[in-house]
């Protein structure tokens, strides 16, 4: 009778040992000795290294500033902000100057707004590519992504670490875990038909 048992300890010692092996990614937190030997978790242990390495993977294959500063040039993301400049420097001709200089605003027309935003939105339209240009070439001098995503990873906290990881691949430790009573089972089956042969 007992021996008919032995499939389901085999896979309960399966499971047991994948789940083990799991939370020993994140746990324990702070190196622990025992008999001699410290044990700490993999993320927590190496978790400098995992955040250099993903600081050293983000700048070098995810963001190139040549990408971001394509985008705000190119011309169609600039005629997306034309309207919101355009109506701003209406609102100023008609209501701000009128403000700040009524004398002045009371010598302008309807016609001679027209006119001077139209010449204003050239004047803008042909400066805005240069100046988001130097923008984000500026930019890509003064940021240095690698080092931001480096130090970011590196002082997450070990939980929040976990809480990432975990969210991320909760279905594949669960399968993991699965597979282990699984091969387990089959192994304590195999062991009881040897048994019997």
């Amino acid at each position: 009778m007992l021996l008919y048992l032995i499939p389901f300890i085999s896979a309960f010692i399966g499971w047991f040992t994948n789940w083990i092996a799991i939370k020993m990614l994140f746990h324990p937190k702070q190196p622990v000795k025992v008999l001699g030997i410290t044990i700490q978790g993999i993320f927590p242990k190496r978790q400098q290294q995992f955040a250099q390495k993903l600081g050293v993977l983000v700048a070098t294959e995810l963001l190139h500033f040549n990408d971001i500063a394509a985008k705000l040039k190119d011309p169609k993301q600039l005629e997306s902000v034309t309207p919101v400049i355009e109506s701003h420097i209406d609102t100023f001709l008609r209501v701000k100057l009128q403000e700040k200089l009524p004398v002045v605003s009371m010598f302008i027309g309807d016609n001679t707004i027209g006119k001077l935003k139209e010449g204003m939105m050239e004047e803008i339209n042909g400066l805005l590519p240069e100046v988001i240009g130097k923008y984000a070439d500026n930019l890509s001098e003064k940021m240095d992504v690698e080092k931001m995503v480096t130090n970011k990873v590196a002082n997450f906290s070990s939980d929040k670490l976990e809480e990432i990881l975990t969210a991320i691949m909760s279905k594949e430790f669960r399968f993991v875990e699965i597979i282990g009573g699984v091969l387990g089972f089959v192994i304590g089956l195999i062991q009881v038909i040897l048994t019997y042969i």
